[in-house]
């Protein structure tokens, strides 16, 4: 192996592994490197945000945060000060020794696991009524199988004509994903990759990291081809899921990872996921003990907008998670974004005028709704 390949492989791994002593030796650098500044953003009509502490936050957290906002942000520099909500990515000791007062915890990242069945029919009759019916109707109209691929051309194009063009169309200017070295070397290489077909032609495509010893699938890297929203809409992104989980199932593994992503409910693709019926957890990456700090500084129309808009999911010092729908007088709880989901403790409602008044912890009146939804929702 040249020291390029090997390189690559290191860094990888130095990133991505869920060996204990890797994690942990990764997560325990990172709390002793220096912090990174408070780094304020504007954007629109929502809140001024701050975010500092572990540089990890500022490639996942601040960009969640700001492309919640309706208007593009402007990083404001190394300039704190007048910010309505300032966020701290830092370790689990550090987080619950900073003010509890108009502040949560939260982890850094959640993932997302699925455990399969013994049955691979089980898979789809797992999803919810309306997204079965989606896909049996799309099997029948369009014809959807699952290829793989397994040539230096299929990963070319997988990478270039949808892993990438989907990034950016998600993501912008901060498009963020596995270099294509990385993505060769350490995924494909080592991994699967599968195209859906409709009719033949490759409409999306995935790839994946087959764990043997652990029996698990992992969801890497992901795109419909060129992009193009109407594969989401013919439900081709649901499809390729459940095609995957059933030949994950029919190998004999245990779980499919997913993959992780920001922790809050109005996170589009934790919506989109939910639906497979997936485990909320904690990563087992050095992102595992990793939190985010989030205090309201400045109260006012913005921050409360913000904040029932994107209903965060808070983790206490045992690790159990729960979901927070905050609300006032003229602003209702958020239900329609939904918590039920196995890991996810309940969901608590919390009223703004009494959190950002008094400072208590999120304890409230629990949100309607069952833990974990049936296959009829």
């Amino acid at each position: 192996m040249t020291l390029s390949r090997w390189a690559v492989r290191a860094r990888h791994r130095w990133h991505h592994s869920t060996h204990p002593a890797l994690a942990t030796g990764h997560h325990l650098i990172d709390l002793a490197r220096t912090p990174s500044p408070l780094v304020a953003s504007a954007g629109g009509d929502g809140p001024t945000l701050a975010y500092g502490g572990l540089a990890d936050g500022l490639v996942h957290v601040l960009p969640f945060l700001e492309s919640r906002r309706t208007a593009p942000a402007q990083r404001l520099g190394d300039e704190p000060a007048g910010a309505d909500l300032v966020a701290l990515g830092c370790g689990e000791a550090q987080a619950f020794a900073l003010p509890a007062d108009r502040s949560l915890v939260l982890p850094m990242r959640v993932h997302l696991v699925v455990p399969l069945p013994a049955d691979p029919g089980d898979v789809v009759r797992r999803v919810s009524r309306k997204d079965r019916q989606q896909h049996a109707r799309g099997c029948d109209r369009f014809g959807w199988r699952l290829e793989e691929g397994t040539t230096v051309a299929d990963f070319t194009e997988f990478y270039h004509r949808f892993h990438l063009p989907t990034m950016r169309v998600r993501h912008g200017e901060r498009t963020r994903s596995a270099p294509v070295d990385e993505a060769y070397e350490c995924l494909f290489r080592r991994g699967r990759l599968f195209f859906l077909t409709a009719r033949g032609r490759r409409v999306a495509g995935m790839l994946c990291v087959v764990d043997q010893r652990g029996r698990r699938v992992v969801s890497r890297l992901a795109g419909v081809q060129d992009g193009a929203a109407e594969h989401y809409r013919s439900g081709v992104y649901m499809a390729l899921h459940v095609l995957i989980l059933q030949w994950a199932a029919r190998q004999g593994l245990a779980t499919a990872d997913l993959s992780g992503c920001e922790p809050f409910l109005s996170k589009g693709i934790f919506q989109f996921k939910r639906k497979l019926h997936p485990t909320v957890t904690v990563p087992a990456t050095h992102f595992g003990r990793k939190r985010l700090w989030l205090r309201v500084e400045r109260d006012g129309p913005a921050v409360r907008d913000f904040l029932v808009a994107n209903p965060p999911m808070v983790i206490d010092r045992r690790q159990r998670m729960r979901a927070v729908y905050f609300h006032d007088r003229s602003r209702p709880p958020r239900l329609d974004l939904r918590w039920q989901t196995p890991g996810l403790d309940d969901g608590v409602l919390v009223d703004l005028d009494e959190f950002l008044a008094s400072g208590a912890p999120p304890m409230a009146t629990t949100a309607p709704g069952r833990a974990e939804p049936s296959a009829s929702d």
